[in-house]
């Protein structure tokens, strides 16, 4: 915000996604929006388990991305009106703390309600000995999100996942990562109480532009052969979007998660969300292309 008043950060999205090779269909959702007269970015990436246990997971994955989607657009608009005012941090971490389990809530809701007109098992038999009456794990999602301003950011994981924060220098962060995955076990929207088991990242941007946020499934950081290939993508797309423009990265990311894909065998979903200059603040010219070789 400057001094009169003006937005000087808006955002602009990436958002796609592709299925795994051989697979039938994707688990994955996901998508980018801005809210708050494009003030304030919602970003979040979901994967459904999609094993046997998990039949309907895609249906999950995309509930969880709809209830998430709900519930951040509504908390990013109050940062946006109340969060360039760091005496209103605390009351907005203390919201940000309890939006978990208003988006389990929700995802539970849209769960029951489908089981209600179509029971999961009602043509695969009977629930497990012991599961309740609606068999949640059915359903079993991950899910990452984020709500993104000029003066804060704040991040929620519940599963696997990455996020990635890369800064205008290339500089990488990812405020979630504790190292390589050791197996196929993952945290999940099905369980009881799966809001406890969430991770926040709150994060004041007081220190410079806000960085680039890119949210994505497992599946896009399994298709590299380690860690720091990984994180060399997620800078160069930044660095993509920032020389060529946003659009340019957009209509080469098909392509960039098909080729991901063809290593991982997983389905591969990526959300992403720029700073940019605000209205009336210049802004650079993209390059026409983005040189692929």
């Amino acid at each position: 915000m400057n001094a009169t008043g003006t937005p000087t950060v808006a955002w602009e999205l990436l958002d796609g996604g592709v299925k795994g090779v051989a697979k039938k269909y994707s688990q994955d959702r996901g998508t980018a929006l801005t809210t708050a007269d494009g003030r304030a970015a919602v970003l979040t990436v979901a994967d459904g388990h999609g094993s046997r246990a998990h039949f309907r997971s895609d249906l999950g994955a995309r509930w969880a991305v709809e209830a998430f989607t709900s519930c951040a657009r509504v908390y990013a608009r109050e940062v946006v009106r109340r969060g360039d005012d760091a005496a209103n941090w605390p009351r907005l971490l203390a919201e940000a703390r309890t939006l978990p389990q208003q988006v389990v809530h929700a995802w539970r809701r849209r769960v029951l309600m489908q089981e209600a007109n179509s029971p999961a098992h009602g043509g695969h038999g009977t629930p497990p000995s012991g599961a309740p009456e609606a068999d949640l794990a059915v359903y079993g999602s991950t899910l990452v999100g984020a709500v993104l301003t000029e003066r804060l950011l704040i991040c929620w994981q519940l599963g696997d996942g990455d996020i990635v924060l890369v800064d205008d220098d290339g500089t990488t962060h990812m405020p979630f990562y504790t190292g390589p995955d050791m197996g196929d076990e993952t945290e999940s929207l099905c369980e009881p109480e799966a809001w406890r088991k969430a991770r926040l990242h709150w994060q004041p941007l007081t220190g410079g532009p806000p960085p680039g946020v890119l949210l994505s499934t497992d599946g896009l950081s399994k298709s590299f052969a380690d860690h720091e290939g990984f994180l060399a993508f997620a800078t160069g797309v930044r660095a993509g979007a920032t020389s060529h423009g946003v659009a340019a990265v957009q209509a080469q990311l098909p392509d960039w998660l098909g080729h991901a894909a063809k290593y991982s065998g997983d389905d591969a979903t990526l959300a992403g969300a720029f700073p940019v200059p605000g209205p009336g603040v210049p802004r650079p010219q993209p390059h026409p292309h983005i040189d692929t070789h």
